[in-house]
């Protein structure tokens, strides 16, 4: 159980670092800072929508069009921010063509990349910390 709700809360940081990096890099992908409960809000509901539109997205794609199964990650996360965007409680907006397509693509990267650094980081600190008790 512990290892699951550490492995959620990973993904729910990676999640927010990529829609950070995505508002940092591109113009049409903007937070709004001044909701910042609703970016919360935000992350949670991406991550979570994420979490269970990339297998579905991904059985559907290996049944009808095998070809696509490379792109599903970036697929899936199109579909995940596309619906917050379309919440009405704020925090996000996508305002161009550069910002849909972009920002999935930056964030899928960072949640990819976070999802396995991020517990990579914490477990070495974990793992020192235990090795240095023993020495």
């Amino acid at each position: 159980m512990i290892t699951f709700l550490f492995r959620a809360l990973m993904y729910v940081v990676s999640a927010g670092l990529g829609l950070i990096v995505a508002d940092l890099v591109l113009d049409g992908f903007q937070i709004q800072w001044d909701r910042w409960w609703g970016f919360v809000v935000c992350i949670l509901i991406f991550a979570i929508l994420q979490s269970v539109l990339s297998p579905w997205v991904s059985r559907i794609a290996d049944r009808y069009a095998p070809v696509l199964m490379g792109g599903i990650g970036i697929f899936s996360t199109l579909i995940a921010l596309i619906v917050v965007v379309l919440l009405p409680i704020g925090g996000l907006r996508i305002v161009d063509l550069a910002g849909w397509l972009l920002g999935s693509v930056i964030v899928w990267l960072i949640t990819a990349l976070g999802s396995v650094l991020l517990p990579l980081i914490f477990l070495r600190k974990k793992v020192d910390k235990v090795r240095s008790r023993r020495a």
